[in-house]
């Protein structure tokens, strides 16, 4: 792959926030409130079972739930609690306390997934009410680039309900790698390196997106610098600008956009535009465009399976 690195506009000055987060502590963090959180019974881990299906040259890793009993208890508790409140319930105000892992800025912290299904599954959540649909802010990758720094993982937003997002508080997620037992780390990866350029860009834009030849839906791609993580704000800066670039690759737009999930690690960032949540009664959330699926039942993997993997995400995509 030819990498060419979005550069930031010289002379703009940035608001800085301030960021709480150690450096080199979240890891040890998230391993010690998951140990507590499994004792207290705050966490509430999702079984599951995997096998792999291939489709297109992806090895998807697709996850069978055994038990969703536990969320399906929790969900009917929160409509129960909206009921009695005439206002929708939000478990991110207040968060569980048995569930935080650590202050990341004076607008972020950081908890774990109450119901992961992968372990050390985390949630990067404003600490005021924004909206999932809204669009992210250089406060957010600030947040991000924070925990990436120690935590090498795959970062997501599920911008809004098609996306697959099921809580309207604004967060981003953040899941260790590798996501699958063996092969690529992110099972999408052998096809990111057949990136290509786009020769035409919107007028004004810093760098150039790709385009994947062997994904079969709207989307838009871009290098990131994993030198970026020695500094937050100057990294946030930075993806601020491949990500406002890639919204308007894929006719997002950046004052109001639609539904759309984004992934991001280290060294590279993936926007899919979403048309659908589901695929008849399967959901898929950023994950899915990862490489990595969950199906609830038998029933959905063989509808999985006959199907074909990369043409659910097609039909869910744009």
């Amino acid at each position: 792959m030819r990498y060419v690195f979005f550069t930031m506009p010289e002379g703009r000055k940035m608001a800085q926030g301030k960021i709480l987060l150690k450096p080199g502590t979240l890891w040890t963090s998230v391993k010690e409130r998951t140990e507590h959180a499994l004792q207290c019974g705050a966490l509430l881990s999702i079984p599951t079972e995997f096998e792999f299906v291939e489709q297109d040259g992806v090895r998807f890793l697709v996850r069978i739930l055994s038990n969703l009993n536990r969320k399906k208890a929790a969900k009917e508790k929160q409509k129960k609690q909206s009921a009695t409140s005439a206002q929708e319930f939000n478990p991110f105000l207040p968060y569980e306390e048995d569930l935080f892992v650590a202050d990341i800025s004076d607008t972020h912290v950081c908890i774990l997934n109450k119901f992961n299904v992968v372990d050390y599954h985390l949630l990067i959540i404003t600490r005021a009410f924004e909206e999932q649909e809204s669009l992210l802010t250089l406060e957010d990758f600030a947040a991000m680039w924070s925990c990436l720094a120690d935590f090498d993982g795959l970062g997501f937003y599920n911008s809004g309900k098609t996306a697959g997002a099921s809580q309207r508080h604004k967060h981003l997620q953040l899941v260790p790698l590798p996501l699958a037992p063996s092969g690529p780390q992110i099972p999408i990866e052998p096809l990111l390196t057949a990136a290509q350029f786009q020769e035409s860009m919107p007028s004004g834009a810093v760098g150039f997106t790709n385009i994947i030849p062997k994904l079969p839906f709207l989307h838009a791609f871009a290098p990131l610098n994993p030198d970026w993580m020695q500094s937050p704000f100057t990294a946030a800066q930075a993806t601020l600008e491949v990500y406002r670039t890639l919204l308007d690759a894929v006719g997002l737009d950046a004052r109001q956009s639609g539904p759309y999930n984004l992934l991001a690690t280290r060294e590279w960032m993936l926007i899919v535009p979403r048309s659908h949540e589901h695929f008849q009664s399967i959901s898929v959330n950023s994950l899915g465009f990862a490489g990595a699926l969950l199906v609830r039942n038998a029933a959905e993997m063989e509808i999985l399976k006959a199907q074909g993997p990369m043409t659910i995400l097609k039909s869910v995509a744009v």
